[in-house]
């Protein structure tokens, strides 16, 4: 079977019909999260990930089956690919399988297309006010503490993490949730950015407009991994001095960090058949 003869497997619109997502009788819940865009949205995504890119995922098994839980990486690639990978991830993976919601740039809900999109699949514009709802609902949040920053990360750097914000800290203390540690590796390949033109940017409401080598309308068929590491989970009220809170955030970035060394020296070939470790412990 050719790479763009793929037919839809059965498994696609059943794994939708499983979620745990109370739709109401129209297909939607509160959200505006929408049983058939699902659907529409998974098929070409699991195409790409079955099909297009080279997968390896390790560390399912740290997602919680169910109730709230954050999941926070590090960006990888001039465009979000890592969320729609790892958004794809969590439907393909899991048994039952589950929703991630993203907290998408604020920029998107300018594009009509785009906002229409990212909201019937679940994802919806990062506000703490979003955040904090999705999790009071037991849901299962993405987020990318690097924000812009590390999607504008050039090909040369693409193994870097650029500084943390601290409001998903906050917000994980508030809600009780605990943290899963992401690390996602490969996105650098598939969308290899040289350079990217802020002023375009400001004409079309992004915050840049990432330039590739690559001429295709779709990314690279890299080779992508995606580590899910043990949860990790902070006391407190999400009010703490803001020392505090860097602290526990130094934390998780250090544990992304372990991870995407880990994935690094596997990459390389050095331990390809060593165990992955999620303790922060080196290898």
């Amino acid at each position: 079977m050719g790479l763009f003869t793929w037919r839809t497997p059965p498994d696609i619109d059943a794994r939708i019909e499983a979620l745990e997502v109370p739709f109401n009788k129209h297909g939607l819940d509160r959200y505006g999260t929408s049983k058939e865009a699902l659907k529409r949205a998974l098929r070409p995504a699991a195409w790409m990930y079955r099909k297009y890119m080279t997968m390896t995922v390790h560390g399912t098994e740290n997602i919680p089956a169910a109730g709230r839980a954050m999941l926070v990486g590090n960006h990888s690639g001039g465009v979000a690919l890592d969320g729609a990978l790892i958004w794809t991830s969590m439907l393909l993976e899991l048994n039952p399988p589950r929703l991630a919601h993203g907290m998408a740039e604020k920029f998107l809900n300018m594009a009509p297309f785009a906002s229409q999109l990212t909201n019937r699949t679940g994802q919806l514009t990062g506000l703490p006010e979003h955040a904090i709802r999705l999790l009071e609902d037991d849901r299962l949040l993405m987020v990318f503490p690097e924000g812009a920053r590390g999607t504008a990360k050039l090909y040369k750097d693409r193994y870097s993490l650029v500084r943390f914000g601290t409001g998903f800290m906050r917000l994980a203390m508030q809600t009780n949730t605990p943290i899963v540690p992401v690390a996602f590796l490969g996105g650098g390949e598939a969308i290899p950015t040289i350079h990217n033109s802020r002023m375009l940017g400001k004409l079309t409401g992004a915050p840049y407009v990432p330039f590739t080598p690559w001429i295709l309308a779709l990314p690279r068929p890299a080779a992508c991994q995606i580590y899910y590491g043990e949860p990790m989970e902070f006391e407190g009220s999400g009010n703490e001095a803001d020392e505090v809170i860097q602290a526990h955030v130094d934390q998780v970035k250090q544990r992304i960090r372990g991870m995407l060394d880990q994935g690094i020296e596997r990459r390389r070939g050095r331990h390809r058949n060593a165990p992955v470790r999620w303790s922060g412990e080196s290898a």
